[in-house]
């Protein structure tokens, strides 16, 4: 029986165990903790999404306490949009503000759609942490080498795609969380789940 098959049941399971799925993350290797995120279908992270709620991210979760200044933190994630469904989102903890981390999307989209930048903090009206893409990293903000060039998420085709939209995140456990965005003001139907890559 594969590890899959266990979360399956966890997630769907009466009544819910969320220890429980956390405990399989938490488990798994680096390689098998990835694969279980990218077994889970668009149903699967919206029942995550609901089964986590209340369960509160930290910054320290996107970026570990004693990551040096100006270090990527890589977090794989998979969406539940149609296509183009693996994807990253990088993080570095901002110098210029301690309760900030900033950040961008990776992916095989990243040239057609841009980077999409973001900046990262606790959003006392959820609780937890918003991925806020009205913002960008200010000029003169210290980021990794060999990140692309900071742009607003307006211009181009990335206003369709990033512009005035907010992901929230809940978490699942030690290296994982799920995400739902929130457009406008709106509650989407779009879901992902990341995965912290180790260092």
């Amino acid at each position: 029986m594969t590890k899959e098959q266990p979360l399956h049941d966890l997630l769907y399971a009466d009544p819910s165990d969320i220890p429980a799925i956390a405990a399989l993350f938490d488990a798994a290797t680096a390689d098998e903790r990835y694969a279980l995120v990218c077994s889970l279908t668009g149903r699967d992270q919206a029942r995550l999404w609901d089964l986590c709620n209340g369960c509160t991210v930290e910054l320290d979760h996107l970026v570990p306490a004693g990551i040096p200044e100006a270090q990527e933190v890589i977090h794989q994630g998979k969406n539940s949009l149609p296509v183009c469904r693996l994807f990253e989102k990088r993080f570095t903890r901002a110098t210029d503000d301690g309760s900030l981390v900033y950040g961008y999307n990776e992916g095989s989209t990243r040239k057609f759609v841009g980077p999409g930048f973001f900046v990262a903090g606790m959003d006392d009206s959820e609780g937890t942490i918003g991925i806020d893409y009205y913002r960008v990293p200010p000029q003169g903000a210290v980021l990794p080498a060999g990140w692309p060039t900071v742009r607003p998420n307006e211009k181009g085709i990335s206003r369709f795609v990033y512009a005035k939209m907010i992901d929230y995140l809940r978490r699942v456990s030690q290296h994982v969380s799920v995400g739902r965005a929130v457009r406008k003001g709106k509650v989407t139907n779009n879901y992902f789940v990341l995965c912290r890559k180790e260092s």
